[in-house]
């Protein structure tokens, strides 16, 4: 099966590459069914499917409309409504857990360490296996002190369920509806993403367990998790979750400010393991990995029965979503479907033009000197400018506040603000950098230089 928008259409050759690491995957990974989909420009632009939704030869062929159990990308909705009263002023990421939801042991966590996984919250319950038996309500899962600190809030990235059980109490209380009605009303209605639901409807995938040593299927069971429901009860589709990746790659509509969005993928805490490097980190409620210097976004999700994967490029746009109906054994392949892409047909650069630069920009460009140091303005098309190169040393992107006030964006000087400073006939003087000075000349001794210039110069 196959998808296109009206306006971009991948080649058959590309198309084809994209079905078969499809079936490799489905083969090779042994897997009842498997489906598939690429985003590119904000659209489906590929879809495929593979096997059939009761795992039986000659049963229903799973689609881009069949569902199957999204689990922890659960995370990622919840997460967004957060922000959303976050941004209404409702809340501060900084505030408490307890002073919206009093009586719960941890609730000296904040609501950023819940959303970043860095609040030292236990992992699961400690009832039955949560994921395999019925869920129990708020009361009941935090009767008798409940879920406990694993490790000191903020100290290190330790993932839990338990956590965004309860971010979605907690949304909840502030909308006085269950957690899944403000998802579906705020995020799922106004995106059309009317085939994910939190329990299986119209045509669903049956979750199976894949014997390891022989061919054989174990059906899974479902249910309603209850108060760890926000933390992987969400079922979608193909043609459903790449709306969900088109949102993440920028195609935010009246949902999220950029600016929010941007905040949610900086990394919060990195997933420190020893002898290896690090590549993955958690923002507030999205997975954020680093391969090769390409960052990536999005989030994992597994339940008994189901794996699911959604994956943007940032850089680019391009997302992929995967789905199977396995507890385990899938060998994550929505990388390799955007590297397919990217590779057989990337993107073209937009197309440049003259006048992008503003004249507040390219008043300043030229040569700086941060004391002895050399470094270069120069205006870029987005009306600000770039100090040196960023990523190295001071390097950072710069945008206008307001007249001669600057703050940078990125690097050393993130968040910092810049001012322009001029003489008494209004030229340009130097630039005051948070607490640092910069001079056209080093050292300026025509300028006051916190500290003075040695009378005797340079020599």
């Amino acid at each position: 099966m196959g998808t296109a928008d009206e306006g971009f259409e991948l080649d058959v050759a590309t198309r084809r590459a994209l079905s078969h690491r499809l079936a490799v995957a489905q083969h090779e990974s042994r897997l009842p069914s498997v489906a598939a989909g690429v985003v590119r420009r904000g659209r489906l632009v590929w879809a495929g499917a593979r096997g059939t939704v009761d795992g039986r030869a000659g049963g229903v062929p799973a689609d881009g409309d069949t569902q199957y159990r999204i689990g922890s990308i659960t995370k990622t909705f919840v997460a967004v409504a957060v922000m959303r009263l976050r941004d209404a002023g409702r809340l501060d990421l900084d505030d408490r857990f307890e002073e919206h939801v009093p009586g719960a042991a941890f609730g000296r966590a904040t609501i950023s360490q819940l959303l970043s996984h860095s609040s030292g919250l236990q992992a699961e319950t400690d009832g039955p296996w949560w994921e395999r038996t019925p869920g129990v309500g708020w009361d009941d899962l935090v009767s008798d002190a409940g879920p406990v600190q694993r490790t000191r809030p903020g100290r290190r990235f330790h993932y839990t369920n338990v956590g965004y059980g309860a971010l979605g109490e907690l949304l909840g209380r502030a909308h006085g509806i269950p957690w899944h009605e403000v998802v579906a009303r705020d995020l799922l209605a106004p995106l059309g993403m009317t085939r994910t639901t939190t329990r299986p409807s119209g045509k669903a995938a049956q979750g199976f367990a894949v014997h390891p040593l022989a061919d054989l299927l174990l059906t899974e069971p479902e249910h309603d998790a209850g108060a760890m429901a926000p933390a992987g009860q969400l079922w979608s589709t193909v043609e459903d979750l790449a709306k969900w990746a088109a949102f993440l790659g920028g195609d935010l509509g009246d949902l999220l400010s950029r600016d929010t969005l941007d905040e949610m993928l900086e990394p919060q805490v990195v997933d420190d393991i020893r002898g290896s490097a690090w590549t993955q980190a958690h923002g507030l409620g999205w997975q954020v990995w680093n391969r090769d210097g390409t960052r990536y976004a999005g989030h994992g999700g597994s339940m008994p029965g189901f794996l699911a994967s959604l994956q943007v490029d940032l850089e680019s746009g391009d997302g992929a979503v995967t789905f199977t109906n396995t507890t385990t054994g899938l060998t994550p392949f929505g990388r390799d479907l955007l590297d397919v892409v990217a590779e057989r047909e990337p993107l073209d650069p937009e197309l440049w033009l003259a006048g992008g630069s503003s004249a507040a920009a390219v008043e300043l460009v030229g040569p700086w000197h941060w004391g002895p140091a050399a470094m270069a303005i120069r205006a870029d098309g987005d009306g600000g400018f770039v100090l040196g190169v960023p990523g190295q040393g001071r390097g950072a992107r710069f945008r206008l506040v307001e007249d001669d006030l600057w703050v940078g964006l990125d690097g050393y000087y993130a968040h910092e603000p810049l001012r322009v400073v001029r003489d008494s006939e209004g030229a340009v003087s130097h630039l005051d950098l948070a607490s640092f000075r910069y001079t056209r000349l080093p050292y300026d001794p025509e300028r006051d230089i916190p500290g003075g210039v040695d009378d005797a110069g340079w020599h």
